[in-house]
């Protein structure tokens, strides 16, 4: 399963990593260099029609997002670890948690789609559908989701490179995936979260958090980073590495939470 990851670190605590609609594995790489490589390893997975992995078939749910990150831990050798999930990948670490709660020490969600998902109106949801097959829909998503503010040149190159990592029947597929599936009635709400999300994200904001994630998760946190949008790992990088390694940091000598 190697050509469906990459490591950065070889530190005894392990955190696996997933990315969001509008990335891959590899959308992290502004803040790699910057993470602590003694102390963390560092697994960045693609999904089934993304990245490495983009001629893969699949059902492209939730679902098998997580088992396919277990059967990656397993192969890794991994029997606790953390996980980071951004914007879709925030909603696949939380069924992970579900599914093998014994093994998770903590959760980061970046700007995450709640595991309820998300009820867009018609012409959203319109809009939304139609990304897969037209550049300029990508590109209105993308700027929108950061708030209007970046350089166009940016939001370009933001769209290309989402075009790009998936395939189009993935990447269609996971929309349905990420705003339609509900498993909020499973969780149990043990786990530590972090939540971090941009001050500039008009949707995957504050308000939405404190509806999702702090009522469902009694020891969860939320933190805002300032000068960023949806995509942090781009336009704070310094800060989202600092504030992700400060909770990590947190939860290294915890035990994982007994399944219920």
């Amino acid at each position: 399963m190697s050509s469906i990851f990459h490591r950065v670190g070889t530190g005894p605590h392990a955190v696996l990593v997933l990315h969001g609609w509008f990335g891959d594995a590899r959308s992290f790489e502004p803040i790699e260099p910057w993470l602590s490589q003694d102390a963390y390893s560092y697994v960045f997975m693609d999904y089934r029609g993304y990245g490495g992995r983009r001629a893969v078939p699949g059902v492209y749910t939730i679902e098998e997002i997580a088992l396919d990150a277990l059967a990656l831990a397993d192969e890794l050798g991994f029997r606790a670890f953390s996980l980071i999930g951004h914007s879709m990948g925030g909603m696949a670490i939380e069924r992970i948690a579900t599914l093998a709660p014994g093994r998770v020490r903590g959760l980061v969600a970046i700007a995450p789609v709640p595991c309820g998902g998300i009820r867009y109106d018609t012409a959203t949801r319109r809009l939304l559908e139609d990304a897969a097959g037209r550049a300029e829909h990508r590109k209105t998503i993308i700027d929108r989701s950061t708030g209007n503010r970046l350089p166009p040149a940016w939001v370009q190159w933001k769209a290309a490179y989402s075009a790009a990592c998936a395939s189009p029947d993935a990447f269609a597929a996971y929309l349905r995936a990420w705003a339609d599936t509900d498993f909020g009635d499973e969780i149990t709400g043990q786990h530590r979260v972090k939540v971090l999300v941009g001050e500039h994200d008009p949707t995957f904001n504050a308000a939405l958090m404190a509806e999702t994630y702090l009522r469902r998760y009694p020891l969860a946190s939320l933190e805002v980073l300032e000068a960023a949008g949806h995509y942090p790992m781009n336009e704070t990088p310094l800060a989202l590495a600092a504030a992700i390694e400060s909770f990590l940091a947190e939860t290294a000598d915890a035990q994982v939470p007994a399944a219920p």
